[in-house]
C-alpha cells in the first residue's frame, strides 16, 4: 500500500509499505480521508517530540471497513466508518471511570513518542481496534468526517464546565479547534459567543459560522470584553492557543467565579497569574482529547448544528501530502484544514 512516511524530520515521502493485518479484535480500514492536524505539523519538524521517525502520521480518519478480525462482530466489510484517535485499554482505573482519554496505557493513532509507535492513517489502509470505530451516516462525506476528531475535542472541552442558558463565552484563538469550540458553545447553550484572534481572515470565517462578535487581539482584548459585558467579564472563557500571554489575557477576560478551559497546548510551561485566579475564585480546567463524544459529534455534523465544510481549505491526494505539509508548516495565509485522500 501507499503511505506517507515521515522518514526523518521535515522529510515526508510516499512509500510502499505492507498492508497491516488486523488482529482478532481489530478491523482493517480503507482510508478515504485523513485530516492534517496541527499536532502533525508540530510533529513534522520534531518540535512536539511525539512523531519520532520513522512514522506514518494521521489520526483524523474516515473510510470503509476492508477486513474484520476473527473476533469482531457487529460490523461488515464496506461499512462507512470513522475512528477515535485514542486507543484505550478499557481496563485501567481511568477507563473504568469513563475517562478513556486518560487511559494509563493510552496510545494515539499516528504517534511515536518513545513509549510506543503506532502507525496512523496517512496510508491506504490502517488497522485499529473495533471498539474505537463509529458508524457514519450516509449524509456525511468522508472529508467532513475527517474533522470529527476535532469536533469531539471541542465538545469534550465545553462539556467539562457548566454552560448556563443565556451565558456569555469567549474563545481565544480562531484556528480549527477554536472555530469548532465557538460552535460547541452555541450548541451547549451559550447565548453570546465572542471569538478573538489576530488573523482577520479567521475572524471573518468565525463571523460566518455564527460568532456574536469577533475581536482583534492586536487591540486591548480585556477592554473590549469589559465593554461588551458591562465590566463584568464572560462566564466561560476557552483558550485555544496555549501561550502565557493568551492564557493571562483569557483569565483577565473572565468574570469573578467564572470558568477558564485550557485547550491550547503549544507551550510545555506557562506563567500563571496566581493571585488573580485565587482572589477572583476562578476555576481552571484542562481539557485533553475526547472521552466518548464521537456519537454526539457525528449527530451534530449530520444535523448541521456544527458545520465543518467552511473549515476545509483543500482536499488532496496522498501524493501531494509533502507539499501541503510544507505549506502548513510555513503558515501560509488563509490555509485552515487540509484533508488527504489516500484511498482516492
Amino acid at each position: 500500500m501507499k503511505a506517507l512516511l515521515l522518514s526523518e524530520y521535515r522529510r515526508l515521502e510516499v512509500a510502499e509499505l505492507a498492508v497491516p493485518e488486523p488482529g482478532p479484535d481489530e478491523v482493517l480500514i480503507r482510508v478515504a480521508a485523513c485530516g492534517i492536524c496541527g499536532s502533525d505539523v508540530h510533529g513534522y519538524d520534531g518540535s512536539s517530540g511525539r512523531r519520532i521517525p520513522p512514522i506514518v502520521m494521521g489520526h483524523e480518519a474516515a473510510g470503509t471497513i476492508a477486513k474484520l478480525g476473527a473476533a469482531v462482530t457487529g460490523w461488515a466489510v464496506g461499512d462507512r466508518v470513522t475512528v477515535d484517535s485514542t486507543i484505550y485499554c478499557g481496563e485501567c482505573a481511568p477507563c473504568l471511570r469513563g475517562q478513556i482519554n486518560l487511559c494509563d496505557r493510552r496510545e494515539v493513532l499516528g504517534v511515536s513518542c518513545g513509549e510506543y509507535r503506532r502507525y496512523g492513517a496517512f496510508a491506504e489502509f490502517v488497522a485499529v481496534p473495533a471498539r474505537i470505530v463509529h458508524r457514519l451516516p450516509e449524509n456525511l462525506s468522508f472529508a467532513e468526517a475527517a474533522l470529527l476528531e476535532a469536533v469531539a475535542v471541542a465538545l469534550h472541552a465545553v462539556a467539562l464546565v457548566p454552560i448556563a442558558a443565556g451565558s456569555t463565552a469567549l474563545v481565544v484563538g480562531a484556528g480549527t479547534i477554536g472555530l469548532l469550540l465557538q460552535q460547541a458553545l452555541r450548541v451547549a447553550g451559550s447565548e453570546r459567543v465572542f471569538v478573538a484572534d489576530v488573523d482577520t481572515t479567521r475572524l471573518k470565517l468565525s463571523r460566518e459560522l455564527g460568532a456574536t462578535k469577533t475581536l482583534s487581539t492586536s487591540e486591548n482584548l480585556v477592554q473590549q470584553i469589559a465593554e461588551l459585558t458591562g465590566g463584568i467579564g464572560v462566564d466561560v472563557a476557552v483558550e485555544a492557543v496555549g501561550k502565557t500571554e493568551t492564557i493571562r489575557t483569557t483569565i483577565d477576560c473572565t468574570r469573578k467565579g467564572g470558568d477558564v478551559v485550557l485547550v491550547g497546548n503549544i507551550s510545555p510551561e506557562i506563567t500563571l497569574p496566581l493571585q488573580k485566579v485565587v482572589s477572583r475564585q476562578l476555576r481552571l480546567q484542562g481539557s485533553c482529547a475526547s472521552a466518548g463524544e464521537y456519537p454526539a459529534a457525528i449527530a451534530h455534523l449530520a444535523s448541521r448544528a456544527i458545520r465543518v465544510k467552511p473549515l476545509i481549505s483543500a482536499v488532496a491526494p496522498l501524493d501531494e501530502g509533502p507539499q501541503w505539509f510544507e505549506r502548513l508548516y510555513a503558515r501560509e495565509p488563509n490555509l485552515m484544514k487540509v484533508v488527504l485522500t489516500p484511498g482516492g
